[in-house]
């Protein structure tokens, strides 16, 4: 489990925060989901159309301590799973991951409708990164879907390389690496 993460900075005149998400965030973390889901089968995606994200992968986050919110003025922006050593489909890589060791997995990020291309998703990235190097873990693993262009975007912008594919619940995914220094 990864120790208890708090910042607040002003960003762009707003007060920026990234934090454990708690029970009372579920409906707002689940509403974030469902319009990241909706947004992703308008773009003509398989991606989340299968019933995953549900509230129970919420709620399961939330009881588990792996959710994390980046939020805006007080305002929910982008919701995460952030997860310490625990993927086991990472196991199995057609490619090769870039370090051995503890890491970050990434799962579940999305941007609630209003604040999508507004850069706090590449801000909970990088805060993100202060809360790994915070544990002493120089490593952060994410995936997502091919056809996902603003997740790829947002990956090729914060220096992840491109490490291979994975399978995730049935279906191959793009694996990343970032390592941190």
């Amino acid at each position: 489990m990864i120790s208890g993460f708090f910042v607040t900075v002003f960003y762009l005149k707003n007060m920026i925060t990234l934090r454990k998400a708690t029970p009372e965030d579920a409906p707002k973390i689940w509403r974030i989901l469902q319009q990241a889901i909706l947004k992703r089968k308008e773009e003509g995606s398989d991606q989340w159309q299968d019933g995953y994200p549900n509230p129970e992968t919420v709620r399961s986050d939330i009881e588990k301590e792996y959710g994390y919110v980046l939020e805006t003025d007080g305002d929910m922006a982008v919701y995460s799973a952030v997860i310490l050593n625990n993927e086991p489909a990472y196991e199995d890589i057609e490619g090769a991951w870039l370090s051995e060791g503890d890491f970050i997995v990434l799962h579940r990020i999305a941007a609630a409708a209003k604040y999508a291309g507004c850069g706090f998703t590449t801000e909970l990235l990088r805060r993100v990164e202060v809360l790994a190097k915070d544990q002493n873990i120089y490593s952060i693993r994410a995936d997502t879907n091919f056809d996902n262009p603003a997740m790829l975007a947002v990956f090729r912008k914060m220096g992840y390389t491109h490490c291979g594919e994975v399978q995730i619940r049935g279906a191959a995914r793009l694996a990343f690496e970032k390592l941190l220094k």
